[in-house]
């Protein structure tokens, strides 16, 4: 089940093809993460493969974070399901914060031990990782054995990378030289706000690292470079159609022979052939494609839609899809026509209307519907304006917490919320030695050091108690607040576990106990963290279930994807929007600001630093803005969501 989008197969681009144009480093686009990583670690298996046969090691240049796991999660199934040895593989990681402990919960040696070295047969001397535990004039030194001992043991055979939003492989930030070899750098600003998360707070992530230099990545015979998400879209499209510059380092492996791109659609977004591939070369122009292109030249030329001539679609190199249809006109009104039904002030339908043209039916009404919230306030940042309409029009709305969202609290508001008891309860000698507990494992704790679980609790009750506060706000009854608390988030730390059998369960018991008519889940897979994609795909994993145990009401169900605390849908891709006036988009802040343990800054701001409801309100006010432009009618502000087809 996806949405409805144009979404290819994975595909390699000939160098004969016209798109190649555009595009100087060879690029496969996978449908998602999930067959990019196991057509990684199948070429790397086939490989350790081949060398055994030949009596040769195979040397592995290997990267951490969050991009290469699921390779991992494979090499390891193939080594304990098909007998994959790695006794002749040789592995050289690409870089390691300075200064760090090997067993901190933060080094990248406890990283692949976690994720790969401790689960198969790799001999222990064949794993070099840069040493972060040096003091540091004997960096130099390492750094130059480091590269001896790669040349010695015949050079990197396969190097993974994964890139960052500044277009760094490696620790090789902005600036680093294409021959630059394995040395200490300091981080970027990005690159550390990036990592903040992980660190609980950027002033507790180093500032500097140990890291192969370019020069040494592009020594490889061959280079693959992963990438997932709509977050590298950009980067992506710079790396890989830019041009080369010291500024963005991933450019220089346009001077690589053999280097491929591995993304998932998301990732591939921005790339010329998928977001503008009438650029490209002869187009199959469906519906979709015609309305995504209208959209780009009427954005491009500044032009209301129903003011775009036929030179203007020719002249942007659309000629064939005026010789196809006919004249601009009737594009034009097509597409029109097809951007104001969106538009609709009834998310739950509206009675008594025709609702032949609407994206929402008017029956039943009123509507159960139900809001599933990632964290305890996605639902008024992403989505509180049309959730108060719905609240307003007399729907039954229920919203459903998955996750406690504990870990964005700050600890000073735990102490905070305890001092407030401990008052209230003077005489509660329990509270007062539990405050003093609390007190002293916060004051010795670590950077990144997990909270216990009764400081995980208070916290969560914190985010609780702020959810219920918005609902109340925004009219919605506490008895149909639901807090799933789903386990696979419940960790502790910023790195969940894989979503399991009782997350699912938990999730298609409440669908089957509320029956909604209508569900708005997060689509907002840009989250950096990965706790929305997560949850998005437990409700399609539920809904799954539904449809195959044959439950009736899941027939007659419409599921509408929200977006907007990282990023907003296209215009191209929204099937429903719904204006926000000023007072409700006041009303919408207002909610947000129920959420005070994440007011003024946030846990986890990810690459926006701005606060949340500045997010929201810019987002929305841009939807507007964006629809006007296009000759629609002035709103103060527009959400947006995509319908979901299951079936």
């Amino acid at each position: 089940m996806a949405l409805v989008t144009i979404q290819p197969q994975a595909q390699k681009i000939p160098k004969d093809e016209e798109s190649r144009k555009f595009e100087k480093i060879t690029s496969f686009i996978h449908q998602n993460s999930e067959s990019a990583s196991l057509s990684v670690a199948a070429e790397i298996a086939e490989l350790i493969k081949q060398r055994q046969k030949q009596g040769k090691n195979v040397v592995l240049g290997l990267a951490t974070g969050s991009t290469p796991t699921r390779v991992y999660d494979y090499l390891v199934q193939f080594h304990k399901e098909e007998g994959l040895s790695f006794k002749n593989v040789i592995s050289f990681n690409l870089d390691e914060y300075f200064p760090m402990q090997p067993d901190s919960i933060h080094s990248y040696v406890r990283f692949m031990k976690e994720h790969l070295f401790d689960h198969i047969d790799i001999k222990p001397d064949n794993i070099h990782i840069p040493d972060g535990n040096l003091e540091k004039e004997d960096v130099k030194e390492f750094c130059e054995a480091y590269e001896q001992k790669i040349v010695h043991s015949g050079g990197i055979d396969i190097q993974i990378l994964g890139i960052g939003r500044t277009g760094h492989i490696g620790f090789n930030e902005p600036g680093s030289s294409l021959k630059s070899k394995t040395r200490m750098v300091r981080l970027d600003r990005v690159t550390r706000l990036d990592a903040a998360s992980d660190f609980f707070g950027l002033e507790n992530v180093p500032a500097k690292a140990i890291t192969m230099g370019v020069g040494t990545i592009m020594a490889a015979r061959k280079i693959i470079l992963m990438a997932w998400g709509e977050g590298k879209s950009d980067v992506i499209r710079e790396a890989v159609e830019g041009s080369i510059r010291e500024s963005v380092p991933a450019t220089f492996l346009q001077h690589h022979k053999n280097c491929e791109f591995i993304v998932d659609f998301a990732a591939a977004s921005s790339l010329t052939r998928i977001k503008t591939p009438w650029l490209v070369s002869e187009c199959n122009w469906t519906d979709n494609l015609i309305l995504k292109a209208t959209i780009w030249l009427s954005e491009k030329l500044n032009k209301a839609i129903l003011k775009l001539t036929n030179e203007d679609y020719n002249e942007q190199g659309m000629g064939s899809l005026i010789a196809e249809i006919g004249s601009s006109e009737q594009i034009n009104l097509q597409v029109f026509n097809h951007l104001q039904r969106t538009i609709t002030g009834w998310p739950g339908g509206k009675p008594n209307a025709d609702d032949s043209s609407r994206p929402e039916r008017k029956f039943p009404y009123p509507k159960t519907s139900l809001i599933f919230s990632p964290h305890p306030d996605d639902d008024v940042i992403s989505m509180g304006g049309t959730l108060l309409r719905l609240v307003d029009q007399g729907h039954k709305v229920h919203v459903a917490y998955q996750t406690s969202g504990n870990i964005a609290v700050f600890d000073d508001e735990v102490i905070r919320f305890l001092d407030f008891a401990k008052d209230v309860e003077e005489q509660n000698t329990e509270l007062h030695e539990k405050l003093k507990k609390v007190k002293t494992f916060l004051k010795n704790k670590k950077p990144g050091q997990i909270d216990s679980p009764e400081i995980q609790k208070i916290k969560g009750l914190i985010r609780k108690g702020e959810a219920l506060s918005a609902c109340r706000y925004c009219g919605v009854n506490e008895e149909n607040a639901h807090f799933q608390n789903l386990p696979f988030y419940e960790t502790g730390t910023v790195k969940k576990k894989p979503h399991s059998e009782q997350d699912i369960r938990l999730t298609y018991d409440l669908l089957n106990k509320v029956k909604p008519n209508q569900i708005f889940a997060a689509g907002d897979l840009s989250d950096p963290h990965g706790t929305h994609r997560v949850c998005l795909q437990v409700i399609y994993d539920a809904i799954e279930l539904l449809v195959a145990d044959n439950v009736d009401w899941i027939k007659d169900c419409y599921v509408w994807l929200y977006r907007g605390a990282w990023q907003e849908w296209d215009i191209a891709d929204m099937e429903m929007t719904v204006p926000i006036g000023p007072r409700d988009m006041q009303r919408k802040k207002n909610a947000i600001f129920k959420h005070q343990s994440q007011k003024d800054a946030a846990m986890f701001p990810g690459n926006d630093e701005r606060e949340f409801w500045q997010r929201a309100e810019q987002r929305n006010t841009s939807t507007a803005l964006k629809y006007n432009s296009l000759g629609m009618a002035e709103y103060e502000a527009m959400e947006g969501f995509v319908r979901y087809h299951f079936q």
